[in-house]
């Protein structure tokens, strides 16, 4: 077929467009392929007896249509059907009943149908980088990604990705003291994937849990790898944020190789979050040592935990209060969304009568003394406050070992 301008054009055109986007070859054909016979239809009402055959390395496109040969005089459907004479002068040999087959012409489609082609070819074109947009991200969904800031709309960050496609980082999914001028490179979780309308609409979040959390995955090989767990992430983003890891390895210990040599891994994830400060604990089944480790660095006097109410009450000394609470309260808010426990503090009444576990070192071991002091139970009071079937479940301790420190803290107080 002799190509026309118009041709040529319409095959360069979708040939950056492949290029741009990265359309396979075979999609690349089907398209062109649709837009003709869409074209075909208009013009001729049916595209069934047309041929589209289009070679995508060279640009050519060729279109054949086949009718079958009638007598002279009995052609009722000259697009389905042709007379003998008119087919016999390609085919002198072709005889009535036989399928025919010409050439159509490009240039026979007019400059009306030309333009409808631009057009359903730009359509589709567009509908396939959507849906291609669309299916990519939707395989994205929690991980992270990068983009360069091309626009910032109503403090709303709009990014481009490799390709040029919009991201949008939402001003309440930045870290307050973000700052990113136009050109620069943001990383950021895919949180949301809509495609309302076929209008895909890609959602990134700097302050999800879930972006600390492949942080971590990216910069701590064991994390990746599976050997350490993060069991939960609690964060107030720009500010702190408390990560409980757990090691499926006993030789490894899961805080020491998130934080790695010198605080070498965790420097990085800091950096990245705008200097948040991150606490890493050892996660725990046991909810009052877990309790405890999320209140760190404070340390604890007593505490009562109501399981069913998920509350926890907590004493303290005086001077352990403030670290408790944290700047801002930071810390007990965090200490709260990491264990899901409503945690109330309150300050430790001065007490003359009562004593110190440390101080019974003489009459019981100290690593007993340490087990009671793990859960918070630092006194004897503490310890005779609490029933001996909730000591053997918080401890771990044997049924006989806890009578006996229960019988030793009892004998100080009768003996006074």
């Amino acid at each position: 077929m002799a190509k026309t301008q118009e041709t040529v054009n319409l095959i360069d055109k979708f040939s950056e467009f492949k290029e741009l986007k990265n359309i396979d070859r075979q999609t690349f054909i089907n398209v062109l392929e649709d837009s003709f016979r869409c074209v075909i239809t208009k013009m001729y009402g049916s595209d069934a007896n047309y041929d589209v055959i289009i070679n995508p390395d060279k640009g050519d496109l060729e279109i054949y249509r086949n009718r079958l040969v009638m007598e002279d005089g009995d052609v009722a459907n000259p697009e389905t059907q042709v007379e003998l004479s008119e087919a016999r002068e390609v085919d002198p040999e072709i005889e009535v009943g036989e399928d025919f087959t010409d050439k159509l012409e490009f240039s026979k489609f007019g400059r009306r149908m030309i333009l409808n082609l631009r057009q359903t070819l730009a359509s589709k074109i567009l509908e396939l980088q959507k849906e291609n947009l669309y299916l990519r991200y939707s395989d994205l969904l929690g991980q992270i990604v990068s983009g360069e800031v091309c626009q910032t709309h109503k403090r709303d960050k709009i990014l481009w990705d490799e390709d040029g496609n919009e991201l949008f980082l939402p001003k309440d999914n930045q870290i307050p003291n973000d700052y990113y001028p136009e050109g620069s490179t943001v990383r950021a979780v895919v949180v949301q994937v809509e495609n309302k309308n076929q209008n895909p609409r890609i959602v990134l979040s700097r302050t999800s849990p879930l972006f600390l959390q492949r942080l971590f995955e990216q910069e701590v090989p064991e994390v990746h790898d599976g050997l350490i767990a993060i069991k939960n992430i609690a964060r107030i983003p720009g500010e702190r944020a408390k990560v409980a890891v757990e090691s499926f390895d006993e030789r490894i210990d899961p805080v020491g190789a998130c934080v790695g040599i010198k605080g070498a891994r965790i420097h990085g994830i800091v950096r990245e979050l705008r200097n948040e400060n991150i606490d890493v604990i050892n996660y725990t089944s046991n909810i009052q040592l877990f309790i405890q480790r999320a209140l760190a660095p404070a340390k604890i006097s007593s505490m009562t935990i109501d399981e069913e109410n998920k509350t926890a009450k907590v004493i303290f000394k005086p001077e352990e209060v403030s670290l408790a609470i944290g700047k801002g309260g930071f810390n007990i808010k965090l200490a709260c969304m990491l264990t899901g426990y409503q945690i109330d503090v309150y300050r430790e009444e001065n007490d003359s009568e009562d004593i110190y576990l440390d101080e019974f070192n003489d009459e019981i071991d100290q690593w007993v003394l340490d087990a009671f002091k793990a859960i918070g139970l630092d006194t004897a009071k503490a310890v005779l406050a609490k029933s001996k079937e909730d000591l053997i479940q918080s401890t771990d301790l044997e049924e006989e070992t806890i009578n006996n420190v229960i019988e030793v803290l009892q004998a100080e107080f009768e003996n006074d």
